[in-house]
């Protein structure tokens, strides 16, 4: 009796909300569809994609702009009138597969490798001194990505 109560109270709700009174009941999980939210959610994809596209071609000029000003893969701001811009830069690096599974096995340090380098165990050897960073030399894979931030100044 409750589900059927809650049942209700969602489909009265979802008409009121969309002021239609016919309506698609999907009755196993219990959801309600109607033509006018597959229709809204075609309009809300077009517009994500229209703004994906306006926002890939801003970013594009920003990160120009940076690259001429300070440099490529280099951080920066620029402040125009109450907005400031700025480029972070993140850098991940992780060890290259082959050539670390290569190596840790020159070294013999078998339990360092499972189907891919352990980094923790890695790590961890080389805070113990059990390997050196030269032992692994040509193993880290880097990987440079550019954030930006728009933020409001106050006035």
């Amino acid at each position: 009796m409750f589900c059927l109560r809650a049942y209700l109270l969602l489909l009265l709700n979802m008409m009121k909300y969309h002021q239609r009174k016919e309506a698609i009941l999907l009755i196993n999980s219990q959801s309600i569809l109607t033509e006018d939210m597959l229709i809204r959610f075609m309009e809300l994809n077009r517009k994500k994609k229209e703004m994906e596209t306006e926002l890939d071609k801003l970013k594009e000029i920003f990160h120009q702009y940076f690259d001429t000003a300070v440099g490529q893969n280099e951080k920066g701001e620029v402040t125009v009138n109450h907005f400031k811009l700025q480029r972070q830069i993140r850098k991940t690096e992780k060890f290259d597969q082959a050539t670390t599974v290569q190596k840790l096995e020159e070294l013999n340090l078998l339990e360092l490798i499972q189907k891919k380098p352990d980094e923790g165990k890695i790590k961890s050897a080389l805070d113990l001194g059990l390997i050196k960073e030269q032992d692994l030399a040509g193993c880290r894979l880097s990987k440079t990505t550019a954030a930006l931030l728009v933020k409001k100044l106050d006035s």
